[in-house]
């Protein structure tokens, strides 16, 4: 597969030794079944930002740094040691413009070992040195490695291959670039042209993308984004922000099918609380945030205070109403399911490495579960949004197909990405859509569903 250029920012003031021993800690966290974004949290602050951009490079070329390793050193050291030694050897594979020069990085690598594991050092100096001396004929043995090759598990490959078999390598290829930064502008203060604008007058260089999206030239910390504070702008990918549209114009997309000021909506897995603050921007709702995670809740409560918005928010498990619904049927609910989060793979480099095979099974088993305790809280002619930030079917479109041959009073909407699968591909084809987004959104799944009168 061609390799994306690399493009590593790290802190200029730290030594990069320094950041290689944290990077190493992160990635060992990672490789021991933690989050990545769990393992920088504990980054001390003025290397995280370094740590975090050579953490992203190494967990995307994760694969190929195990091959080589296995090569070279078929018996793995101690964690500690592999780590840094992955870590290394990730930033020395020939994938577009080296970060550093080769030699410096080994020297610093080295001395990153003296710091960690001082007994490992001679052996970090061996290995990484014959990297360099053998790195063709080495780069060329380890692609025989699929885990190599395309940087993923194998089996998540195996699922691509099934899913979409004529754009499987695509979707690959497109997990190792760098995602963009979107905004959503609240659209009770403005609108995406009149933000562009705003931008432009701090030097941010950007482009409107519908009415209400902005993505950016170049990432920036949300401190420099005008009025984020006070609620002007958030941060959420533009395949995300198609949830509000497609639950509030509703079936058919016409003016008599949108829904009415005060309707009463619940965003059944609400946390980090994008969705539920877009909806309310766009209209006025009653809407209930359940999260069955309370720190994660939390963070609904703090995105809606920054907005200037107001929601009830629950501390509840979805698929158990009994224990949170008032009786009151919802005329509207939003379903945005655990999933795999195949689809965001450019954001999160992690996921692939802490999903297994078994997990897509599992996962699939929860989102029926939600589905099945969820559709008899909804009215008659209500309408359901089942989304997922998944490119795997059984997260998607087979979830749903299944669905409905359970459930006779359940119908599809058909109109454009209305159903369908996004693709985190720069045309992001869907089953049911021909607009195609302007910029490379995530990868999603969504369908609308009504219920039909009895």
């Amino acid at each position: 597969m061609n390799a994306p250029p690399r493009t590593i920012t790290a802190h200029p003031a730290l030594p990069l030794s320094r950041l290689l021993n944290h990077t190493a800690d992160a990635v060992q966290a990672v490789r021991a079944g933690q989050s990545l974004n769990d393992a920088l949290a504990r980054c001390p602050t003025d290397a995280r930002p370094g740590t975090q951009a050579l953490s992203f490079h190494t967990l995307r070329w994760l694969g190929s740094a195990l091959a080589v390793r296995a090569l070279l050193a078929p018996k793995a050291p101690p964690p500690p040691v592999d780590a840094l030694l992955l870590t290394a050897l990730a930033l020395l594979w020939p994938a577009g413009e080296p970060p550093y020069a080769d030699h410096a990085l080994v020297d610093q690598a080295v001395a990153a070992a003296r710091q960690r594991a001082p007994a490992s050092a001679a052996f970090v100096n061996a290995v990484l040195r014959r990297f360099l001396r053998e790195r063709d004929a080495t780069v060329a043995a380890a692609r025989r490695d699929p885990a190599a090759a395309f940087n993923h598990p194998p089996w998540w490959v195996e699922h691509l291959q099934r899913d979409w078999p004529e754009r499987w390598q695509e979707v690959l290829r497109a997990d190792n670039q760098r995602a963009p930064m979107s905004l959503r502008v609240n659209a009770r203060q403005s609108d995406a042209a009149g933000y562009v604008l705003r931008l432009a007058e701090q030097g941010l260089a950007a482009r409107a993308v519908g009415s209400h999206g902005v993505v950016l030239a170049e990432p920036c910390p949300v401190g420099r984004l005008p009025g984020f504070a006070q609620g002007a702008v958030s941060v959420q990918d533009l395949a995300a922000q198609m949830a509000a549209r497609l639950l509030l114009d509703g079936i058919g997309g016409e003016a008599s099918a949108r829904l009415l000021p005060g309707a009463r909506v619940l965003d059944a897995c609400a946390a980090p609380g994008g969705k539920t603050a877009h909806l309310l921007e766009c209209a006025d709702l009653d809407v209930l945030a359940l999260d069955q995670d309370a720190t994660r809740l939390a963070r609904v409560t703090e995105t809606l205070a920054r907005l200037g918005l107001q929601a009830q928010t629950v501390a509840a498990d979805a698929g158990q109403p009994q224990a949170w619904w008032d009786g009151r049927p919802f005329d509207a609910i939003l379903l945005d399911a655990p999933c795999s989060a195949s689809g965001i793979v450019r954001r999160h480099p992690d996921v692939r490495w802490l999903r297994r095979a078994s997990d897509i099974a599992a996962l699939a088993a929860t989102q029926a579960r939600l589905l099945e305790a969820l559709w008899p809280l909804l009215k008659p002619q209500g309408r359901l949004l089942y989304c997922t930030c998944s490119v795997f079917q059984a997260e998607g479109r087979h979830q749903i197909d299944a669905f409905l041959q359970r459930h006779g009073n359940a119908e599809v909407a058909l109109q454009p990405g209305s159903r369908g699968h996004l693709l985190p591909l720069a045309d992001n084809p869907s089953e049911h859509r021909h607009d195609a987004i302007e910029s490379p959104g995530d990868g999603f799944f969504y369908s609308l569903i009504q219920k039909r009168r009895d």
